[in-house]
C-alpha cells in the first residue's frame, strides 16, 4: 500500500484526487494539506510514502515548500502536480529534489503511474522533460536565464516578483537582510535586470507567477 498526502490550496482539487486515487487498491490517501506549512506538519507525522503537491499555493510557494520538506525528509518522494507547463519549472524542481513533475492537464492515469514510479525510489520524467534535461546536459544555450539560478536565488526571485520586500523575505526564509540582498543582486545580474519591477515583469512574461 502506497500512502499519499495531497497538497493543494483548492479543496475541490484535493477531493477529486482523493476520490480518483481511492479507486486503486494499492493507493491510500492518508492526509491533505492546503499549503506548504500544513504539508510540513504532515511530513513530520510520517504517515506517507509520496507527497503529491501543487506548485502554486498561498503564503508559501511550492518551491519554498519543496526545499523545507526535502530538508526535513530528504528521502521522501515529492511529486509536483502543477498548472504551469513543464517548460516553466520542471527541470529546475527536479534539480532541487522533486521526484517528478506533471502538468494538471495530463491524463489522470499518468498521476497513478507517476505515484507508483516515485514510490519505488525512481524519478518520473515525461518525454518532454527528458528532452529538456538532455538539452540542459548538452549545454546551456537556449535555456531561459532563470534556469541558471540556484535554489535560494530562485526562492528569493519569486518572492521579490510577488512584491515582498527584502525584510519580509529575510524573515520568511530565516535569513539575514544582508544575505537576501546578496541573493537579489546575484539574481538581477544573472537575469540581466535592474529593478524589482523588472523581476516581476520577467516572472509574469515567463509564466513563473500568476
Amino acid at each position: 500500500m502506497i500512502r499519499v498526502v495531497i497538497v493543494d490550496d483548492h479543496a475541490i482539487v484535493r477531493s477529486g484526487l482523493r476520490q480518483f486515487l481511492s479507486d486503486h487498491v494499492d493507493l491510500r490517501v492518508t492526509g491533505e494539506a492546503a499549503d506548504g506549512r500544513e504539508a510540513l506538519e504532515l511530513v513530520r507525522g510520517g504517515d506517507l510514502d509520496v507527497l503529491l503537491m501543487d506548485l502554486s499555493m498561498p503564503d508559501q510557494s511550492g518551491v519554498d515548500a519543496l526545499a523545507a520538506i526535502k530538508a526535513r525528509r530528504p528521502d521522501l518522494p515529492v511529486l509536483i502536480l502543477s498548472g504551469f507547463p513543464e517548460t516553466h519549472y520542471a527541470t529546475t524542481l527536479l534539480r532541487q529534489g522533486a521526484s517528478g513533475y506533471l502538468n494538471k492537464g495530463c491524463d489522470p492515469d499518468d498521476i497513478v503511474k507517476a505515484i507508483r514510479t516515485v514510490a519505488m525510489g525512481r524519478r518520473y520524467i515525461t518525454a518532454q522533460v527528458a528532452e529538456m534535461l538532455a538539452d540542459g546536459a548538452a549545454g546551456a544555450a537556449g535555456r531561459p536565464p532563470h534556469e541558471g539560478l540556484s535554489e535560494r536565488e530562485l526562492q528569493v526571485f519569486l518572492r521579490l516578483a510577488k512584491g515582498e520586500t527584502v525584510g519580509q523575505i529575510a524573515e520568511g526564509m530565516f535569513l539575514s537582510v544582508k544575505t537576501v540582498s546578496t541573493y537579489r543582486a546575484r539574481t538581477l545580474e544573472k537575469l540581466q535586470l535592474e529593478t524589482n519591477s523588472d523581476l516581476t515583469y520577467y516572472a509574469l512574461k515567463n509564466g513563473l507567477i500568476q
